[in-house]
């Protein structure tokens, strides 16, 4: 299951998490951390932007247009991947 709103509020500095659509060479879900404190807006409850780091020089950000591509575990990643073949 993809991540939420609330859980991507609720993401701490050195969190991993687990890519949908992307993988490693194995096969295995591509993991990325949360490189920074997660940023929210009093006025937009609904935003968020989210500092990501993969690799040694991969940096991004996640914001609430693409919370769909990320997961927390590798297992849930692999089983939202095996939904979407299936469709």
């Amino acid at each position: 299951m993809t991540i939420t709103l609330e859980q991507a509020k609720a993401l701490k500095h050195g969190q991993k998490l687990h890519m949908v659509y992307c993988s490693n060479a194995d096969g295995t879900p591509r993991r990325l951390r949360v490189n920074g404190k997660v940023k929210t807006w009093k006025r937009s409850s609904w935003k968020v932007h989210i500092p990501i780091k993969h690799g040694l020089y991969m940096h991004s950000y996640l914001t609430e247009r693409n919370l769909d591509q990320v997961c927390l575990t590798a297992e849930d990643a692999i089983a939202e991947r095996e939904a979407l073949k299936g469709q």
